[in-house]
């Protein structure tokens, strides 16, 4: 399926578990310390531009060429780095998508739900291919965090594949994972 961005809310509700998606227009990188910085109140220029957007737990390797930036790699960061602060975030800026690795903290449903936010599980080790989807770097937002930090606005077209891991009716493919996993270990020992 491909979805456009900003992705309506309506949209959002009609992802389930399973869903294989695309991205197309505008998305934007932020991982933990740019996270806190939008929640204290920083980066108010790009704040707007992420309602119904998406946010990609991503530390992008940026190359500088002339006056415009190139995408050389973007790779997804694991998301339960920000379990603990992605409520927040979310009722900041009223995303509607978070694309990251790992999945996130099972709390983390209720919010999905009421706030209309879905999980999108980018495939690990295909940091070069997710780069060959950015059309343009469209500008970066708090660049004094470092370039793996910082708020990064790129154009995408055809963005993935990402499976939709954790819905906005709260599912998640993740939902009992650790306690099957810990009973084979057990087996094991």
């Amino acid at each position: 399926m491909k979805l456009k961005t900003p992705i309506s809310k309506d949209k959002v509700y009609k992802l389930k578990v399973g869903d294989i998606v695309y991205l197309t227009g505008r998305i934007y990188t932020g991982r933990d310390e740019a996270h806190l910085s939008i929640i204290r109140g920083e980066g108010r220029e790009v704040v707007d531009k992420l309602k119904d957007g998406v946010i990609y737990h991503a530390g992008p390797i940026m190359k500088k060429i002339g006056k415009r930036w190139k995408c050389v790699s973007i790779g997804p960061t694991t998301s339960a780095r920000m379990d603990e602060i992605e409520e927040d975030f979310i009722k900041v800026t009223a995303i509607s998508a978070i694309v990251g690795k790992g999945g996130m903290k099972e709390d983390l449903l209720r919010t999905f739900k009421e706030y209309g936010v879905v999980y999108l599980a980018a495939p690990g080790g295909c940091a070069a291919l997710l780069a060959d989807a950015v059309v343009e770097v469209k500008g970066v937002y708090l660049q004094e965090l470092g370039m793996p930090e910082a708020i990064w606005e790129l154009e995408v077209e055809n963005f993935g594949p990402l499976i939709v891991a954790m819905d906005a009716q709260g599912r998640s493919i993740y939902q009992g994972v650790n306690r099957e996993v810990m009973e084979k270990l057990k087996e094991l020992i």
